[in-house]
């Protein structure tokens, strides 16, 4: 069964993507050069650090000097990174020596970031206009639960009978890599969606975001201008509320549909309307590598197949469906069991087993996950078998002969192809022509 692999790319990935000319566009604005310097692996921010009031270039050479041979391959990334980004440039010298220099527009904006103190895009309301703003906890709360609320409708969204909430933009973006839109009937579920739900929530945003901005030029939407306003966002203060009559209209509609994935809250006031970031949008710009912590699991399985998961969250319920028979649920407890036919569902909807062995496993509860193996090998190896029992049969190309005169005719033509191919030949249907008497 092919699987599609889903990248997650770093949100910097897709700025530096971006034509030199909308790149060096992004740097005129102080905020987004410190986005920017935030995003950089801890060795790329000390090169720029280190640089940054330096006017002259400085040699290849001279840099390798700047860190231990054995870190000559963070060294690389390093470099790679800023030249990507265009925060360096490389040229050669008369002696043909490669030498770097620091993107002058970037240089400016970071020194004066650094004299006059930090630059915020927009002033946050004062507190007597906002009343009744959620805590931090609150905030984080809500930020998670929209967030596995959009996933649930992803998931629901391949049952005719449960109407989807989402709207038109993201349903868009669902349908480019984790929908395939059936002529008659109800969207279906690709491969690609469980390999999706495997990923952390970092992990998953970055790639909702990235369909989002390639799927912005579809909506008349320069891609420049949507990530210049998702960076812009990382650097608002989490939990502070932002005027909306400060934004344009395109810029309100994207509000909007970020609001869906928990990036932001909209609250109303008696003549005010204003914004509220989450931390999941603050954390656009942040390096991955801080957030691939394992998360705790919650998932027991037993030698009899039975399945037991400690969760009270409606998600987790829904992705144990998708391969698992629930047979009752408890408010902190799902019960299930898994079956031949229940695989069989989830094999046909582009489950492999793989997949639901390694969902099993990265989520098993903490009094079994220690266990070597932490599933039941008797599980394990009846859900490979299972899923072979599918692929016995193998389908290769062939060609079928038929609407020859007579048998007799047929069995001249067949003789005749066995000896020589010479004044036969095939129509355009496949089918093979009288030879010449």
């Amino acid at each position: 069964m092919p699987q599609v692999k889903i990248i997650a790319k770093n949100f910097m990935d897709m700025v530096a993507s971006l034509p030199a000319m909308k790149l060096d566009k992004l740097y005129e604005n102080a905020f987004i050069c410190e986005a920017i310097l935030r995003s950089l692996p801890p060795l790329a921010k000390k090169y720029v650090i280190q640089m940054l009031y330096i006017d002259v270039p400085i040699t290849a050479k001279s840099m390798e000097e700047w860190v231990f041979p054995d870190g000559s391959s963070m060294h690389r990334v390093a470099i790679d990174r800023l030249i990507k980004l265009r925060i360096f440039t490389d040229t050669a010298d008369r002696r043909r020596e490669t030498t770097y220099r620091i993107n002058p527009t970037f240089q400016t904006n970071l020194q004066k970031l650094l004299t006059l103190g930090e630059v915020l895009p927009r002033e946050p309301m004062p507190s007597d206009i906002t009343v009744r703003l959620p805590s931090l906890e609150d905030l984080e709360v809500y930020a998670l639960e929209q967030w596995e609320c959009f996933l649930l409708q992803l998931i629901n969204s391949a049952q005719a009978e449960r109407p989807s909430n989402i709207s038109s933009s993201m349903m868009r973006i669902l349908q480019r890599g984790l929908l395939s839109q059936r002529e008659k009937g109800a969207p279906r579920l690709t491969e690609s969606v469980f390999q999706f739900l495997l990923m952390d929530t970092n992990a998953q945003l970055w790639y909702i975001i990235r369909e989002y901005i390639s799927n912005s030029e579809e909506r008349d939407v320069d891609p420049a201008d949507l990530i210049s306003f998702l960076l812009e966002l990382s650097c608002h203060v989490t939990g502070k509320a932002y005027n909306s009559n400060t934004l344009t209209e395109i810029q309100k509609s994207w509000i909007k549909d970020l609001t869906d994935l928990g990036l932001v809250k909209l609250q109303q006031g008696m003549n005010e309307s204003w914004f509220i970031p989450t931390k999941l949008a603050t954390n656009l710009s942040v390096c991955l590598t801080d957030s691939s912590s394992r998360k705790q699991g919650f998932v027991i399985v037993e030698g009899n197949f039975r399945l037991y998961a400690y969760s009270t969250s409606k998600l987790h319920c829904e992705i144990l469906r998708l391969f698992s028979r629930i047979e009752y649920q408890l408010p902190n407890l799902i019960v299930g069991a898994i079956t031949e036919e229940s695989l069989y569902n989830a094999f046909e909807n582009g489950i492999a087993a793989e997949q639901i062995i390694t969902f099993l496993q990265q989520n098993s509860h903490p009094c079994v996950a220690e266990r070597m193996p932490s599933i039941p090998e008797n599980v394990t190896d009846q859900i490979r078998l299972w899923e072979s029992d599918l692929n016995r049969v193998e389908r290769t190309p062939a060609h079928y002969y038929d609407e020859f005169p007579s048998r007799v005719l047929t069995n001249r033509t067949s003789s005749r192809l066995l000896v020589t191919t010479h004044g036969s030949g095939t129509d355009c249907r496949g089918r093979i022509r009288k030879p010449c008497v």
